[in-house]
């Protein structure tokens, strides 16, 4: 039985996520997760993989909106208000892909700016903006959020034990930043799981992950080494391209839960 044992979701692209008991299914993925994300002074968005002080900046969310604390500095936490009190939007890029954003108070990029040295803007996708997950993959014009391509990514237990038991020093599932964790099944089952439910919700396998260089930036003090990459390299390497993990369209909402049965109703055949 495969059952549903972790859930994430990363308020703002990029920093650090924050584990969730339940979560409510939105047609852009999980509630809250990556509707808020930095940009640079061209309006184009910031990643660890550029910035991996990025790690270091961990979200909590109240009632009344989202606290930012460091991880390390000492420098007093930010609030940000579940919505901005400003008018003022802009055109923002996502890979490939613009799309309009609302802006925040001066004072909320001002403490970004700040404490990750560099020059940004908070943004935030409304509910009236649309931007749809990679049209050559989604099956019927799936939106996501500020996330990479898709809403969701899912990851076995059982692949990162995997890759765990080959690894000189074990990695936590954090460096992955997966949505949905499940315990059961054999290492890499994710990669078969063409169509399957969650709590009535139909969720699709549409591309494994191909993994850029964050799982190599420790989630704790933003260090960087060369693993698990050059590991991951030995063995799930295709098309110059190291696949971990499964993006993931849904159609339907609702909630999931830490605990809920995964049912698989279709499989695909493995991509290595």
């Amino acid at each position: 039985m495969l059952t549903v044992s972790e859930l994430y979701i990363y308020p703002i692209k990029s920093l650090a996520g924050i584990a969730v008991d339940t979560s409510i299914v939105t047609s852009r993925g999980l509630q809250h997760d990556r509707r808020l994300m930095l940009v640079d002074e061209n309006n184009c968005f910031f990643t660890q993989r550029e910035y991996p002080e990025m790690a270091l900046l961990q979200p909590f969310i109240k009632n009344e909106g989202l606290y930012i604390h460091h991880k390390q500095n000492t420098v007093s936490p930010l609030f940000i208000p579940h919505q901005s009190t400003t008018n003022e939007t802009a055109v923002v890029k996502i890979w490939n892909d613009t799309c309009e954003a609302q802006l925040f108070e001066t004072f909320i990029n001002q403490w970004f700016s700040q404490v990750l040295g560099l020059a940004c803007r908070l943004v935030f996708m409304q509910d009236n903006t649309i931007r749809y997950a990679d049209k050559r993959y989604a099956l019927n014009n799936e939106m996501t959020s500020f996330a990479d391509d898709y809403p969701m990514l899912m990851i076995g237990n059982a692949t990162l034990d995997d890759l765990n038991a080959r690894l000189p020093e074990p990695v936590p599932m954090n460096r992955f930043r997966p949505n949905i964790v499940f315990n059961g099944g054999k290492p890499f089952l994710e990669d078969k799981m063409q169509e399957f439910t969650i709590n009535g919700i139909d969720f699709n396998g549409v591309k494994p992950c191909a993994r850029c260089i964050i799982p190599t930036i420790n989630q704790d003090d933003s260090s960087k080494s060369k693993e698990p990459l050059k590991t991951l390299a030995t063995y799930r390497l295709k098309e110059n391209k190291i696949l971990f993990g499964q993006n993931l369209v849904h159609s339907g909402d609702g909630i999931i839960s830490i605990g809920d049965a995964i049912n698989i109703k279709k499989y695909q055949p493995s991509p290595i």
